[in-house]
Formats: structure tokens, C-alpha cells, sequence
């Protein structure tokens, strides 16, 4: 099998072969711009990453990284097929819809004793054990519990394998972000986010790159994270991102494409209009980021250091708090593993 392109030059092929998505300049520069004006604030930090993942074990304990790689192994498909109908779970007095609902049941299950973080036990947990652990506080469950299961205890099973922890199977790679994706891809096929465009094999890694990133937010609020290559991660190719940059007008949808989705159609993981919303959500926040380190460049007389991670960590904060704003934007939906 051909040697898939890598996340960025993917977006970027795909890009320039879209028929449906589109990049818009004038909105990549009006988000840059706006990026701009936020540059010095914490939004911006990768201290941002605990303000998304409020519900995470402290930074400093031996369970935080573990709880990161369960959490991500599972974190996909939180949609709900009726608006009425969310699946919630309410933790610590709050109730929590979306992917908030998996961070709250896995330190839900910890709080209960449940040892929902260590390899040893999730790699053989039965999917009724998995079923108690993501169980909803209403009569809407989180979806596909079954693909759930087999990831998680396929992952575990690789940590087992690779010294018992996340820490100990993804220090193979240094301090190196691309080779711990190029890690994570190659051993754990749950994250082998692929498909065919165009002809090419193309890559998107969405999962793979998160765990990635959060492992960074984790080091970086320890004082310890001098990871290298960051650079080379792109955005994180989901549904809620892409209709923020359509709201911003970086993206812009096509007659057609807004039409299947305002019907409600669903989308195949793989088919053309679904890969060139994601890749082309890929390709305008590299954009955006090249244009903001040119203007940082041009008016403050320094580096930037603001990268796609942490655009993507904004961005999704930003559609989560103006979802009311963006309402009429419709969101694409794929039923699958990979996001």
C-alpha cells in the first residue's frame, strides 16, 4: 500500500482539488487578524488546553497521562441523532452533553475506584464493564459503545506490550511530536486515519494528533514541555472546528454541499465531500497561521510561536461558545472512529 501524505500536504492537495469546500482568503487574513489582536492573552497558550479539558486529573499526577490516552483512544462520535436526544453525564454537580460526557465518565469511574486508567484493566474490561463506566443519566446512551470497547482494550493491549503505560510507550519516541504520531500510527490501528482522494492516499491523523497535543498541554502546565516538532501537527480535522471557520468565513461551502447537510444527510467517513470539509479545514488554518506569523512578524518584530494546535484549542473553545451565533451553519455529520 502506497505511503499515505502526510496530514498537511493533504490538506493542501486536497485543497487544491475541492469541489465542494473552499478556502476563502479574505477570511483566512480577517481570522489572522483577529488571532492578532489575542496574541498576548492565555486563549492563545497551550495552558488553553486545560481550559478545554477542565475535568482532567492534575497535571502532576501519575494518571494524567494515562487518563489522556483513554480519553483520546475513545474520543469520537458524540453527536446525537435528535438535538432532544443527548446522552449526559453529570459529575461533580455538573451535567456534561458531547465530549464532555467521556471526560466526566472516565473520572467518574476513578472516583468510584474503578481503575478505568491503568492498561492492565482496560485492555481486558467486557463491553457490559465499559457500558457501566460511559453509562448516560438518561435513557440516551453515548454511542457506539461497541467500537468504544474495541479500541480501548486494542490500545491497552499495545501499551501492555510497550512497558505498561502511555508514558513508557510513547517516550520510544524522544521529546519528538512527529514521531510520536508517526508512533502512535504505526503500532495502534484504531488511529490510522486514512482514505483515498483524487487518486492519493491521503492522511488526517486526527486522534493521533490530539493525544499528541494533550500530552503537550499536560507537559506545559508541568513546566516541562519542550517537546519539538510541534510545528509540524496540523488542526484537529473534527465537525465543530470546520463550522467555525465557516463562520469566520475562511471556508466556504458550496450550494450543494450546504444543502445535503442542512437536509440532514449523513456523511460516509472516506466519501469526497466529507474529506475536503476536513481537509480543507486543515489547509485554512495553516493559512491563517503562516499569515499570522507574517504579521507578527511585520509589526511586533518577533517570532511567532503561536502553532496549529494551539489555533485548533481556540477555534474549538470559540464554536463551543458561540454556538447559538453559528445555529444556521449545519454541521457535518460521519458516524466513525476517527473523530
Amino acid at each position: 500500500m502506497e505511503t499515505p501524505l502526510l496530514p498537511r500536504e493533504s490538506g493542501q492537495f486536497i485543497a487544491e482539488h475541492s469541489r465542494d469546500v473552499f478556502v476563502e482568503e479574505q477570511g483566512v487574513q480577517k481570522v489572522a487578524e483577529m488571532l492578532f489582536t489575542l496574541r498576548h492573552s492565555d486563549d492563545l497558550t497551550a495552558s488553553g488546553w486545560k481550559n478545554a479539558n477542565p475535568l482532567a486529573p492534575a497535571s502532576t499526577s501519575d494518571q494524567a497521562l494515562n487518563w489522556v490516552f483513554v480519553v483520546d483512544t475513545m474520543n469520537f462520535s458524540f453527536w446525537p441523532e435528535e438535538e432532544s436526544q443527548q446522552c449526559e453525564v453529570t459529575y461533580k454537580g455538573t451535567t456534561y452533553t458531547g465530549y464532555m460526557t467521556l471526560c466526566a465518565a472516565i473520572s467518574r469511574a476513578m472516583e468510584e475506584g474503578i481503575p478505568i486508567t491503568d492498561p492492565k484493566y482496560f485492555s481486558k474490561i467486557s463491553v457490559e464493564e465499559l457500558g457501566h463506566v460511559l453509562r448516560s443519566d438518561n435513557e440516551t446512551p453515548m454511542p457506539m459503545l461497541t467500537e468504544r470497547h474495541q479500541v480501548l482494550t486494542e490500545g491497552g493491549r499495545v501499551l501492555l506490550e510497550n512497558g505498561g503505560s502511555f508514558h513508557s510507550f510513547i517516550s520510544q519516541a524522544g521529546n519528538d511530536a512527529r514521531k510520536m504520531v508517526e508512533l502512535i500510527v504505526k503500532k495502534i490501528p484504531s488511529y490510522r486515519d486514512e482514505a483515498m482522494y483524487e487518486g492519493k492516499r491521503i492522511s488526517f491523523y486526527k486522534r493521533a494528533q490530539i493525544l499528541v497535543a494533550d500530552l503537550w498541554g499536560i507537559m506545559e502546565a508541568r513546566g516541562e514541555g519542550d517537546l519539538i516538532n510541534m510545528d509540524w501537527l496540523t488542526m484537529f480535522a473534527d465537525y465543530r472546528v470546520p463550522q467555525a471557520l465557516v463562520y469566520l468565513g475562511a471556508l466556504r461551502y458550496s450550494d450543494t454541499l450546504k444543502e445535503t447537510l442542512s437536509n440532514g444527510e449523513l456523511l460516509c467517513s472516506g466519501e469526497r465531500k466529507e474529506v475536503e470539509i476536513r481537509g480543507c479545514s486543515i489547509w485554512s488554518v495553516e493559512l491563517i497561521k503562516e499569515h499570522l506569523w507574517k504579521v507578527v512578524q511585520e509589526r511586533d518584530g518577533q517570532t511567532c510561536n503561536i502553532n496549529s494546535v494551539i489555533i485548533d484549542f481556540y477555534l474549538w473553545v470559540y464554536a463551543k461558545q458561540h454556538h447559538k451565533e453559528m445555529a444556521h451553519i449545519p454541521i457535518h455529520h460521519t458516524r466513525c472512529i476517527y473523530y
